[in-house]
């Protein structure tokens, strides 16, 4: 019965941890549904670097994408990453999704080239930078857990950060992955101990396919 019980807390936790993720880009499904069914095009509302003008872009930058394989790409990054950000670090898990929305935009608006940038992939960088470096400092062993994850499966991801295809934001990239190191040098504390056996786990408490359609000065 304690196993049951345990199971289905489990399951319930896991659902909670996707529905923000999810939630945020069904909202990017729903905009970029917008745009074809009425054949318009809501790039030129992403983020321009240092152009005071168009601020609102670090708001708009995620939601915006510049075809179906880069959104779709972005989904199930979002998703997988998000969720487990949710799932390991619930207990701050709102306030480091929400730093990384805000500062993942700053960063690139203040360090991106002149060109327009569109794209969830911040985020998933910064969520990414977050697990893998709580990962690393956190001294507990879900963490170490999580970093093998984030290393087995988007260790490629490094790549994305270097400017080798002048279509990729990896300027976007780069700022979101510094805004998950930043977080979780500040969030992690490096003397957290490792649980012990007898502890409740359960208190433990986070990308371009870029294609763009040849449009002027548009970053995925």
């Amino acid at each position: 019965m304690i196993e049951q019980t345990n199971s289905k807390t489990e399951l319930k936790k896991m659902l909670l941890a996707i529905v923000i993720p999810a939630s945020f880009m069904f909202l990017a499904w729903l905009i970029f549904a917008l745009e074809k069914s009425l054949n318009i095009n809501f790039a030129q509302y992403g983020l321009l670097p240092r152009d005071f003008r168009q601020w609102y872009g670090i708001l708009t930058m995620p939601f915006l994408h510049g075809g179906s394989e880069h959104i779709i790409a972005n989904t199930v990054s979002f998703i997988i990453l998000g969720s487990m950000l949710f799932y390991f670090h619930n207990d701050r898990a709102i306030l480091l999704f929400i730093l990384s929305y805000f500062l993942s935009g700053i960063f690139t608006w203040l360090i991106g080239r002149e060109s327009i940038h569109i794209g969830a992939s911040a985020m998933i960088y910064a969520f990414a930078g977050y697990l893998f470096t709580a990962g690393l400092i956190g001294k507990n062993i879900r963490r170490m857990a999580i970093t093998l994850i984030i290393v087995f499966l988007y260790g490629s991801m490094i790549w994305g950060m270097f400017p080798i295809n002048e279509k990729i934001s990896w300027e976007g990239h780069l700022s979101g992955f510094i805004t998950g190191l930043i977080l979780a040098i500040i969030f992690t504390p490096p003397t957290e101990s490792l649980p012990d056996d007898d502890e409740d786990l359960d208190e433990d408490q986070y990308w371009l396919v870029d294609e763009t359609q040849n449009k002027d000065k548009l970053l995925n």
